[in-house]
């Protein structure tokens, strides 16, 4: 997968970091960003001894730190690959993505496919998702399954969405925009692992769950207000 770059947003990821770079060469993505968002930890010097470009971004936010994994891309990058650093990804499955990639513009892991995966969301997981995806069928009349970090998406495609999201509506103003722009879309079944190590700074706190979920709404907000000024007056 050459013309794959892989970016892994990471705050304080030193723990897991190296087996999913690990696991991202094994499935043949060798160009990878690591984005350190923030780390208290080592976790840029885990990313470096591993093999990893590191980029730094010490604002706070999901959205702002893959907005600097985007910075200067090589010419040869046609696809971006966005991941968690985590471990609780699927990163196996993208081995079956590439057949799909001559005819898709978007490729999304459905982690809610199977019993297994729903099981390992958290309350506050399926309930976000679940309240997003019906908005989002509401608004725009497509249903998503989920909205997964694991994401394939075409450059071409990605640099035309001109995203503006700077925190957790990042992946939700993809999925819009994706929509809007008529892109193919494939959601695939993908599993859902543990955590192996850390704490998440979204489903893991009250405040970290409340800002995420705000964050998610008023994006879908703008976005669906941008909508309904876009329409054509009717006379």
């Amino acid at each position: 997968m050459d013309d794959v770059l892989a970016i892994i947003p990471v705050r304080d990821e030193a723990s897991t970091l190296a087996a999913v770079l690990g696991d991202l060469r094994a499935i043949g993505v060798g160009r990878i960003r690591v984005v350190d968002n923030g780390s208290r930890d080592a976790s840029a010097t885990v990313a470096r001894a591993n093999g990893a470009e590191v980029l730094r971004e010490p604002r706070a936010g999901y959205g702002r730190a893959c907005w600097r994994g985007l910075s200067a891309l090589p010419p040869t990058v046609r696809w971006i690959l966005f991941c968690d650093g985590d471990g609780s990804d699927d990163l196996a499955a993208i081995r079956g993505w590439r057949a799909l990639m001559p005819e898709a513009d978007l490729i999304l892991g459905n982690r809610q496919a199977t019993a297994a995966g729903r099981r390992l969301l958290t309350p506050v997981q399926r309930f976000g998702n679940d309240l997003a995806t019906t908005l989002i069928r509401l608004g725009w009349g497509h249903r998503y399954a989920d909205l997964g970090p694991l994401r394939l998406v075409r450059r071409q495609a990605l640099e035309a969405m001109g995203m503006r999201d700077r925190g957790f509506g990042w992946t939700i103003e993809m999925q819009v925009k994706a929509l809007e722009a008529g892109l193919r879309i494939r959601e695939c079944a993908v599993a859902h692992h543990p955590r192996r190590g850390g704490r998440s700074k979204i489903s893991g706190t009250i405040g970290g769950s409340l800002r995420a979920g705000l964050g998610i709404l008023g994006t879908l907000g703008r976005l669906y207000g941008r909508r309904l000024l876009q329409r054509p007056q009717r006379h």
